[in-house]
């Protein structure tokens, strides 16, 4: 084990100086090549020390998932077949990486998984314990997301902003929160929609194509109209 993780350290020691020098020539930074392996190695480092509390934080994902599932025969069968596990592998990857202020790379690892999934989270976005994402195709996670434990969430929902406030000079403002904030046990269904920083309350559910742009309360459901349906019978009502 260890000689199989000084492997791949060295591996990853040179692709985080990649995306670091990638980085400086891209703003046209003078800073010391030297500077940049520094950065990369106390980074690789840092990320190893992190491994134990990711490998538990995957462990649960896929327990979630076999629990949320009555199709899943074993949490292994999770781990080798659920898109939703691997998009959340993938992202717990890229958003360490991410909180290291690592360039480039987990945008790389996250359109990796979103390209082999169909689930596209932004590395920025924060995702708690136990999450399900059944199905997956069409999910998408914004930047500045906040999502607690114990949520599930079904295939083409996105979590997204609302609007994207502008600078003087007319460019999107960077670094704002401006997606949602979805608390403990929340289950949104497939197809919804929600936008903005707005926060969804402990427990709630979401119907299916819901569009929401307001606060829900802890407990709350949110569903569509009823549709309405009449009946004429010879021409009485017309």
């Amino acid at each position: 084990m260890g000689s199989a993780l000084h492997r791949a350290s060295l591996i990853m020691v040179d692709e985080v100086h990649r995306g670091l020098c990638f980085a400086c020539h891209r703003e046209k930074n003078e800073r010391n090549p030297e500077a940049c392996l520094g950065q990369a190695q106390r980074a690789t480092a840092d990320f190893l020390r992190r491994l134990p509390g990711l490998r538990q934080m995957l462990a649960l994902d896929a327990v979630a998932a076999y629990e949320g599932d009555p199709a899943a025969s074993s949490p292994s069968e999770a781990i080798f077949c659920y898109p939703g596990v691997l998009a959340l592998t993938c992202h717990r990857i890229a958003h360490v990486l991410y909180e290291f202020e690592v360039p480039l790379i987990p945008r790389i690892i996250a359109e990796h998984a979103h390209s082999r999934t169909g689930i596209d989270i932004h590395p920025g976005a924060t995702i708690g314990e136990r999450i399900f994402i059944d199905h997956g195709t069409g999910v998408v996670i914004g930047e500045t997301t906040i999502i607690g434990d114990r949520v599930r969430i079904y295939q083409g929902v996105t979590l997204g902003a609302k609007s994207f406030p502008l600078d003087d000079e007319g460019n999107p403002i960077k670094g704002i929160a401006r997606h949602p904030t979805i608390e403990d046990e929340v289950t949104i269904y497939s197809g919804a929609t929600i936008l903005g920083r707005i926060t969804i309350g402990k427990g709630a559910v979401i119907g299916g194509n819901v569009w929401l742009t307001r606060d829900v309360p802890p407990g709350g459901r949110i569903s569509q109209v009823r549709p309405r349906s009449e009946r004429f019978e010879n021409g009485g009502g017309i």
